[in-house]
Parts: structure tokens; sequence; C-alpha cells
């Protein structure tokens, strides 16, 4: 049975309504970067520090890692207990030099998202 022309487009109207209000949803599931300390391609003094990367939702800590390649090794850096549900915190003390930090996170809804920080590290 075929509907009449003029209900057609009163059902299509609420239905495209809800696959609108559905892709947002599906476009903001990713955890994204939003800050980071040291900021990309920024340049940093040698000696410790605290890199810290603040995301825009939850991430599952235990999921999630920082790997440190610097221009002679690469090591998955210990994670800090006390960084926020949208931050991953880790520990290193940096010699001069260019740095790449690999990082993933999985979201707390389970997508998973990979990106890289770079800096540079000079003599104090």
């Amino acid at each position: 049975m075929r509907l009449p022309i003029v209900v057609a487009p009163i059902l299509a109207a609420p239905i495209g309504v809800a696959l609108s209000l559905l892709a947002p949803a599906a476009a903001s599931a990713h955890a994204i970067l939003m800050q980071s300390d040291p900021p990309d391609r920024s340049t940093v003094p040698a000696g410790p520090h605290n890199l810290v990367l603040h995301y825009n939702s939850r991430i599952d800590h235990t999921r999630s890692r920082l790997t440190l390649q610097g221009t002679n090794a690469q090591k998955v850096l210990p994670l800090e207990d006390s960084s926020g549900a949208d931050v991953l915190a880790a520990k290193a003390d940096l010699s001069p030099g260019d740095y790449v930090v690999h990082w993933q996170v999985l979201a707390t809804d389970g997508h998973l998202t990979r990106g890289d920080l770079r800096f540079r590290v000079t003599a104090p």
C-alpha cells in the first residue's frame, strides 16, 4: 500500500530531525586533544617536565598511553594517577633534542584516538 502524497512528507520530517540529532553525537564521540603542555611545536628548556594533555571528553586511563620518542630512544611513560578524568599526565626528564609524544586515548564511550605532539628541548 502506498502512502498518500500528503502523508509522506509528514513522516519524513520527524525522521530527518531524528537523524540530524544523531549525527553530532557520532561526530563528538572521539576524545580530541584540546590543549597540551608543552604545546605542539614549542621549544622548552632541558630538565624535568610535566607532560600534560587535556582532551574534550573523559578517557579510560588504563587503556590510554603516552610514548615519548627522542633522538636515541622511545619509551612508554608511566601516567600520573592524579590527572583528571579528561587529562593524561606524565613526568619526563628531558635533555636537548627533538621529541615526539605519541598519544593514544580511549574515550569512555569506546572510541580510540591517536596523535602526535612535537616539541624541541634546548640547553638551559
